[in-house]
């Protein structure tokens, strides 16, 4: 027997659309990264720069900018904030010197052992485990990867 999604009294009401669950968890999740990424000088957007860089260090632009799913244009001031406290370096690509490349300074660096506790003040104040947050954050990809299809 094949079961049918039943179909909501009311399409409209707030409380059921999935674009206002996931603005209001964006705002609040953000709201928790706050004080945790202040002490590291970083806002949430720099945050994520920073985890990219972490991962692979040099990075042009255009590359940073498709792994965060960010225009180049948004990026930039992220950029130039992060270069003028010290934690990148941004260069011509040695490999297309059209392109900008993106280096982690040795700050930088070094900035990665102080963050490395970050997930696990966030698990903490969420009141959160690693895997119930891995499961949402399976199901996000999935809405990202459709809406984006």
């Amino acid at each position: 027997m094949i079961s049918t999604p039943s179909i909501p009294d009311n399409p409209l009401e707030l409380e059921r659309q999935v674009c206002f669950g996931l603005a209001v968890a964006s705002r609040t999740v953000i709201a928790v990264y706050r004080p945790i990424l202040e002490p590291l000088n970083l806002t949430h957007p720099q945050y994520l720069v920073m985890l990219a860089l972490w991962e692979r260090s040099p990075r042009t632009v255009k590359d940073l900018s498709n792994a965060l799913q960010l225009d180049p244009g948004t990026l930039s001031p992220l950029l130039k904030r992060l270069e003028s406290i010290g934690y990148v370096r941004r260069e011509r690509d040695r490999a297309d010197e059209r392109a900008l490349a993106l280096r982690l300074t040795e700050e930088g660096q070094e900035l990665r052992n102080e963050a490395v506790t970050i997930p696990f003040k966030v698990v903490e104040r969420l009141g959160m485990s690693f895997e119930e947050l891995a499961g949402l954050n399976e199901v996000l990809r999935k809405v990202i990867a459709k809406a984006t299809a």
